[in-house]
């Protein structure tokens, strides 16, 4: 058993390889700003575009990291950094996702970075999605949390009020505080986030995404909508790009 757990975590690991240094060969050009996903697929992607860097194959790039963990991964590679404040324009982002559905709509953040990747890839010309196909799904919320961003005050209340959203009703909905080595996790930017967990899709996306927003302590939400130009997603039968609108 121990041997099949092990060639499925190496099939895995490869499969996020082939993604994320296709999406570096395919989309980044020298003189780019370059948006820097957070997440064991998005590792790819950097490692590709400082070996790029390395050996002068790309030139001119600066990196705006998404998280503090990509900031030393960049770093640890030689790619020069920057951030909105003095490049407000991506050229290009690229990142994972937790879930895609059918039109490109993603469920982010349970690396627990999804105030900054939204913020970042946001301002992106281009946002390229890089994924393995067990992340595409039929509907979003059903293969794990979907994660809210809240500020520490009152945290208690503000997961009453999200559990307690019409939009989300129909779902069964539970929710938890994350934690991480028995505390409450803390994220980059010193908030803590409720992880949802849904019983059924969510029904109406925008209106979740929406009610969800205009609760006050919450600071962000896991649903990246209408966002996404492509997605490069890998799998046993190889490797395809889907385009948003096609």
């Amino acid at each position: 058993m121990s041997v099949t757990v092990e060639t499925q975590v190496i099939h895995a690991e490869a499969l996020k390889k082939v993604v994320g240094y296709k999406a570096v060969d395919d989309y980044v050009r020298s003189g780019m700003v370059v948006g820097l996903g957070t997440g064991s697929t998005a590792y790819y992607a950097i490692q590709r575009l400082g070996q790029k860097l390395q050996e002068g194959k790309l030139f001119d790039i600066v990196g705006i990291p998404t998280s503090t963990k990509t900031e030393r991964h960049a770093k640890s590679l030689g790619i020069p950094l920057v951030t909105l404040d003095s490049h407000p324009v991506v050229d290009v982002a690229i990142d994972g996702a937790d879930e895609v559905d059918r039109r490109l709509n993603l469920v982010k953040g349970r690396g627990g970075s999804l105030l900054r990747e939204k913020l970042i890839e946001t301002e992106a010309r281009k946002l390229v999605i890089i994924v393995d196909d067990s992340k595409l799904v039929e509907g979003l919320g059903m293969t794990g949390a979907v994660p809210v961003e809240v500020i520490p005050f009152c945290w208690r209340h503000t997961m009453r009020r999200l559990l307690g959203l019409e939009c989300l009703a129909s779902c069964n909905v539970s929710a938890t505080i994350r934690s991480e080595n028995e505390n409450i996790y803390v994220t980059d930017n010193n908030n803590y986030i409720v992880d949802l967990f849904l019983e059924k899709p969510i029904p109406d996306i925008v209106l979740a995404a929406q009610q969800i927003s205009e609760i006050v302590g919450v600071v962000e939400h896991g649903l990246f909508l209408n966002m996404v130009d492509l997605c490069i997603v890998s799998g046993k039968d190889g490797t395809r790009v889907i385009e948003r609108g096609l």
